[in-house]
């Protein structure tokens, strides 16, 4: 009896299989990527060299199972999927051989039972099985890019003692560069971590930082351009982190030209035009980017600055540093002048320039949050260094967990305190300090989220990552 005669067979036979819904599930918690486990392969041109139900010694009982298993699996009946599952495993894993379907059921299988125990011997045997079915899957339909998707996955998340950064690195980049812009919406995030970290370690040259960091924004812009429904949502996750974490070789010389810093900075000098902050961000990051000063827009900028922002000559050589995209340099040189300086709100300012370089231009996030502290105990009574410290947790998402997700939103607590705490130091930050809380609460946990970790709302939580603040729960709704 053939495959597709069973299948309509269970479609009329069994109805309390044949009417539940295909399901997607979260391959991890702390992403939004869908479980490739329950969709078919295409059917390709050659069959798997691999046992199929044509080498069984009875291929349409060993059809049936499949059905059956695959039934009793919609319903998540787990034990009675299991049992018929491990009879199609064993004698025709490659099932019609057009389809991988019966290994990643397997994954699923093992996945499952992980979930199910504690005892760690039986674990690390549920562990070694899934990775079993990887290589079996790889061996018995290579032509596809699953395993190395799936596998790369599952060790950056989930099995992290299994394998070394680069070599899951280049698990993702295998699927990459054969699938380009199709290439599977769960890669993207973890493979620009690594590309980021192993640039930071100089285990890869520019050249190759730059080749998938150029394709890694292709890959979303096609992704966004061309998805549907849910995979949108996806997407949106995907967009919101992996650009800001390539933000990171906006501090390597070079890596970068002028176009790429007008592009993302001059807007900002546009919709502020006479503050200096601003300008001479902008005019920084231009500089940085090897802008001529004969370039147009720059001039611009050049104007405003001399128009709005000439210093005092104690700190010009530092401001000219910053300007010049000299970063260290004009750390060196505001310390310098803090040290030179008696009257303590001006030091303060100082102080906050410093940490404000770290926090626009070195991405020392860390450093930016000591000089912004060391600040506010000069000035005591001045929100700005809170508004500053408030920014650096908030926008700490994408390094503190996958850009989404619990992880991602608790690091908003301790930003929305030193918001709050601007508000009660200085009443003149209140403006600015409600328009953050606004712009970043809505991106809170749910009271599910929150609900489910056997956590409530108001308990006292204590935030990790670089942040290591202690805080109190909130929800966003």
């Amino acid at each position: 009896m053939k495959l597709k005669h069973i299948l309509l067979l269970t479609l009329f036979g069994f109805t309390i299989f044949s009417c539940t819904p295909k399901t997607t599930e979260k391959i991890s918690d702390n992403t939004a990527v869908k479980d490739p486990v329950t969709t078919e392969d295409e059917p390709e041109e050659d069959l798997s060299p691999c046992p199929k139900f044509t080498d069984a010694p009875d291929p349409d009982q060993m059809e049936t199972n499949y059905v059956l298993y695959r039934d009793f699996l919609k319903v998540k009946d787990w034990d009675k999927a299991f049992e018929l599952w491990k009879k199609v495993y064993d004698v025709s894993p490659a099932a019609d051989g057009k389809r991988s379907t019966v290994y990643r059921d397997g994954v699923r299988f093992y996945e499952h039972f992980l979930t199910q125990t504690q005892d760690s011997l039986q674990r690390e045997k549920y562990i070694d099985e899934i990775f079993a079915i990887y290589e079996q899957i790889d061996e018995c339909y290579p032509a596809g890019t699953y395993v190395a998707a799936r596998k790369g996955f599952d060790l950056y998340y989930t099995y992290k003692n299994r394998a070394t950064k680069e070599e899951i690195y280049q698990l993702f980049k295998k699927v990459i560069d054969k699938d380009g812009k199709k290439t599977p919406d769960f890669v993207i995030n973890p493979f620009t971590a690594l590309l980021v970290e192993l640039y930071a370690d100089s285990t890869i040259k520019e050249a190759e930082a730059k080749k998938y960091e150029q394709q890694i924004l292709e890959i979303i812009a096609h992704g966004k351009a061309t998805c549907k429904g849910q995979d949108c949502e996806r997407w949106e996750v995907i967009e919101s982190y992996a650009p800001v974490r390539l933000e990171y070789f906006e501090v390597i010389k070079g890596f970068y030209d002028c176009d790429y810093y007008l592009t993302k900075y001059f807007s900002d000098f546009e919709e502020n035009p006479t503050d200096c902050d601003v300008i001479r961000t902008v005019y920084s990051r231009l500089k940085f980017g090897g802008c001529d000063e004969a370039n147009e827009k720059l001039r611009q900028v050049i104007a405003a600055g001399n128009a709005n922002c000439v210093e005092a000559s104690n700190l010009k050589n530092a401001y000219e540093a910053l300007r010049n995209a000299e970063y260290s340099k004009a750390v060196d040189l505001f310390e310098k002048a803090a040290e030179e300086e008696t009257d303590n709100a001006k030091k303060a300012n100082i102080i906050l320039t410093i940490g404000k370089i770290y926090n626009a231009h070195l991405k020392n996030f860390s450093r930016a949050r000591q000089y912004a502290r060391q600040a506010s105990g000069l000035r005591p009574n001045w929100g700005e260094p809170y508004i500053l410290i408030g920014r650096l947790y908030a926008s700490s998402g994408p390094l503190c967990g996958p850009g989404r997700g619990w992880d991602s939103q608790i690091v908003v607590w301790p930003a929305i305190d030193m918001w709050n705490k601007a508000k009660s130091v200085d009443p003149s930050a209140a403006r600015e300090a409600n328009k953050w809380i606004s712009q970043y609460a809505k991106y809170m946990p749910s009271r599910e989220d929150v609900f489910i970790r056997n956590l409530k709302a108001g308990d006292t939580f204590q935030v990790g990552c670089w942040i290591q603040e202690t805080t109190r729960i909130r929800t966003a709704d």
